[in-house]
């Protein structure tokens, strides 16, 4: 690659989220939608015609060996992510993998330890941290504008109405901890590190998932995630972040669109509001870093082997608790 080109990406699987969030991000930032791989050709060149991709391929392996991908983007299920990840960091093809990185925390400990040896770059497509909005959170929090932050209340929820939803089946590691409640553990992440006690409760739904999880996270001196997710209630982002002098409300802190806020209620003085985000989709600032790090115009943050293990812990142990 170099700094001129624009990065090639190869989508592997024809999910919703590639089309609605991903695919629109990546024209925004002045990525190339080059190929999209399905394990049926048919449906990849239907997709591959609606979503203005170039082309379409039949099967993952191909994609990945193609020498005209530069980076892949991987939305497949869960229980899939390891093995293609693995495929892709091994072929040296920079990754984009949805979140969470994986399922279940053994197949993360083996995504990390192929990405460390080869030194393929890897990113679990957390978005937010990259987000403007994130660093106008950061910045109010580490100025002091609530204080010292002592506890972050947390909810992600959406209704999920057909039967037939990957997220519904504990076969393809579906369920609302793993495909929301990720969210809220790596909101928290980014103010409070490594989480040292965990408890979790879940009421069981679909095809033998957790339908909804509430819980919390403790952290060193007396910190605190407070996390509420599912897949049958109407969509909710909310969040809250509370310090000794004051809270910060964030109506969507993960995907903000045009109608979200930021607003800081201090313990003296007036509320103040912020629009939440650019005018982009969620994805963008994301991607277009990824792309600058192809191009060799950026160095590389927030890789998933700097962060992606302590979110992968956080949700192992909250899981453990459902039937402890």
């Amino acid at each position: 690659m170099t700094a001129a080109v624009s990065p090639r990406w190869g989508v592997i699987g024809t999910a919703n989220i590639a089309r609605a969030a991903f695919l629109p991000a990546l024209r925004a930032a002045g990525g190339i939608p080059a190929a999209v791989a399905g394990r049926d050709l048919a449906r990849a060149e239907q997709y591959a015609r609606e979503h203005g991709i170039d082309r379409a391929v039949a099967g993952y392996q191909n994609l990945i060996d193609d020498p005209a991908i530069d980076a892949v983007y991987i939305a497949l299920p869960n229980s899939l992510h390891a093995e293609w990840a693995i495929r892709a960091l091994e072929a040296g093809k920079p990754v984009l993998c949805e979140k969470p990185l994986c399922g279940v925390l053994a197949d993360t400990e083996r995504v990390l330890e192929v990405a460390r040896r080869t030194g393929t770059l890897l990113w679990e497509a957390f978005v937010f941290p990259f987000n403007e909005q994130m660093d106008r959170i950061r910045s109010l929090v580490s100025g002091g504008a609530i204080g010292e932050l002592r506890e972050i209340q947390s909810d992600f929820r959406f209704l999920v109405s057909r039967p037939g939803n990957i997220r519904l089946s504990a076969e393809l590691e579906g369920g609302a901890l793993r495909d929301v409640g990720c969210y809220p553990v790596r909101l928290a992440q980014e103010f409070f590190g490594e989480h040292a006690t965990a408890w979790a409760a879940c009421e069981r739904g679909g095809a033998g998932i957790d339908i909804e999880t509430w819980g919390t996270l403790g952290y060193a001196d007396g910190r605190r995630l407070l996390l509420s997710c599912g897949l049958r209630r109407a969509y909710d982002t909310f969040s809250r972040l509370l310090g000794t002098t004051g809270q910060i409300h964030i109506s969507n802190p993960f995907h903000p669109g045009p109608d979200d806020q930021v607003t800081l209620y201090p313990a003296r003085g007036e509320e103040t509001h912020w629009p939440a985000a650019a005018a982009e989709p969620s994805f963008t600032a994301a991607v277009r870093h990824i792309d600058a790090v192809i191009a060799e115009t950026e160095q590389p943050r927030l890789l998933a082997v700097e962060t992606s293990l302590v979110t992968a812990r956080a949700l192992h142990d909250l899981a453990a608790c459902w039937d402890a």
